[in-house]
């Protein structure tokens, strides 16, 4: 049975109940990587500073080098009674150097290094996942570019409103997954702060050198507290929150490919490979990628909650409460990282069928906005251009007919400023064509997002395969 590092304290052993509870280690080994490259650099400042033997902090280093190799090869063996992945290291390194090895932990403390780790383990994953979003981006922007003149019905409360170029509709969730990457890039400086130093709560008697750590492990900043270093999980917090609003940008696609992949819409086909069958019905092909993607939504947000919680009642400095931060933490990495990867694939290969987009643009009265905003221009009010146009559609519905379909004698029944050009309103081209007010739908403002998003994702389009 490996020593507890507070050995001298107790005369008792921890019961074993207590320990399984207690442990760890069966998910923060994840962190192993970080630990070591924090605890190099932590033995490197020790020896630049005096503090330890330069020989030594060489043979730690060394050490921790073979360490790492174990543990990539899969040659360590994790002992589940050293408690957590520090412990687990540590004893590692003293059996190999004996008291040496000891002398690692000085001007250290297992509250800072965790938070040291945490912070480089989340630092990569929000830089891979900034990189996810822009394969997601990419995704998108090729298949609008593919399908950049189709026209679908635009909706709102779920119903037909206005025409809309199906481009349009992608390039809206390209500026949720533009605005995503920009919360995280703009959190990293927030993230890559070093804690080190700081050691249990206030600090250390020892002459260190914390810039020299935060240097050597790439972070730009130190702590200015060290109450504050040891005990601030905002970072994560924060990353929880901007990973829920990245699921529910996802989950509200998810939600649309759903709809449209149904016999009812019938606007796209998902691939085969993102999709399932049924073990009853031979004809079926269930939308599941996007059904768990809108499913996992609530998980990933449930870890914020669990996160806030956690946090809610703490009082300074360190508490055994923050153990608890990392399974949402890392579950909430894989589940975004994953659903961002799995859209983006989906997104990629996804059937657009322009003709079903096409038939939707009928029985809507989707011009009916047009007619008024001609009736404007031809002396109306606006509210009295609505009141006719309502009117008129009424008229229509009982007649069965689109609003185009009427006759100008029909139409001044309701309308008297309608003239002959009312007609060039009403067609579902020109209602696209005419939308160039800025962000608009009309192609010349698409064709401009296009080129912008091209631009912010580093691509040209129009000079690649698509």
């Amino acid at each position: 049975m490996a020593q507890k590092p507070w050995s001298g304290r107790f005369e008792g052993k921890t019961d074993q109940s207590v320990e399984d509870f207690t442990s760890s280690l069966s998910f923060d080994r994840r962190l192993a990587r970080q630990d070591i490259a924090g605890s190099i650099a932590h033995a490197r400042m020790l020896a630049q500073q005096g503090i330890i033997d330069p020989a030594e902090g060489d043979r730690i280093v060394a050490g921790l080098t073979e360490i790492r190799r174990e543990i990539e090869a899969g040659e360590f063996e994790f002992d589940p009674a050293l408690e957590d992945i520090h412990m687990a290291i540590e004893s590692r390194l003293t059996a190999r150097l004996g008291e040496v090895g000891k002398k690692l932990h000085t001007a250290r403390s297992r509250n800072d290094q965790v938070a040291l780790d945490v912070r480089l383990y989340l630092a990569e994953e929000v830089e891979g996942l900034i990189a996810d979003l822009a394969g997601l981006r990419l995704a998108g922007v090729r298949l609008a570019h593919l399908h950049q003149n189709v026209i679908m019905p635009g909706y709102t409360h779920l119903q037909r409103a206005q025409p809309i170029l199906f481009a349009h509709h992608l390039l809206a969730y390209d500026e949720m997954w533009r605005r995503d990457q920009m919360r995280l890039d703009e959190s990293l400086s927030r993230t890559k702060v070093s804690p080190l130093g700081a050691a249990a709560l206030a600090g250390t008697t020892f002459p260190i050198d914390p810039a020299a750590v935060a240097a050597e492990l790439g972070f730009p900043r130190v702590f200015r507290n060290s109450l504050d270093a040891v005990s601030d999980r905002d970072f994560i917090l924060e990353f929880a929150a901007h990973a829920s609003i990245i699921m529910v940008h996802l989950s509200r696609l998810a939600e649309e490919l759903i709809l449209w992949s149904a016999s009812e819409f019938g606007f796209v086909a998902l691939p085969d490979a993102y999709a399932t069958g049924s073990s009853i019905m031979p004809q079926k092909k269930n939308p599941d990628v996007p059904e768990l993607i809108r499913g996992k939504t609530g998980r990933v947000a449930g870890h914020l909650m669990g996160l806030l919680m956690i946090l809610k009642g703490l009082p300074l400095a360190y508490n055994r409460d923050l153990q608890e931060d990392k399974e949402h933490l890392f579950d909430t990495v894989d589940t975004v990282r994953a659903s961002v990867t799995l859209m983006a694939g989906l997104v990629e290969n996804l059937t657009v069928r322009p003709e079903a987009m096409a038939a939707a643009l009928h029985g809507g009265f989707l011009t009916a906005t047009d007619m008024a905003d001609y009736l404007v221009t031809k002396g109306a009010p606006f509210r009295t251009a609505h009141e006719q146009v309502g009117n008129t559609v009424r008229f229509a519905e009982g007649q069965g007919k689109e609003l185009w379909e009427l006759s100008l004698t029909e139409i001044l029944q309701f309308a008297p400023g309608a003239e002959p050009d009312v007609f060039d309103w009403l067609s579902i081209e020109n209602s696209v064509a005419r939308r160039r007010s800025p962000g608009g739908t009309a192609p010349e403002r698409v064709a401009e997002a296009l080129e912008r998003a091209e631009a912010e994702i580093g691509l040209n389009l129009h000079e690649q395969d698509i």
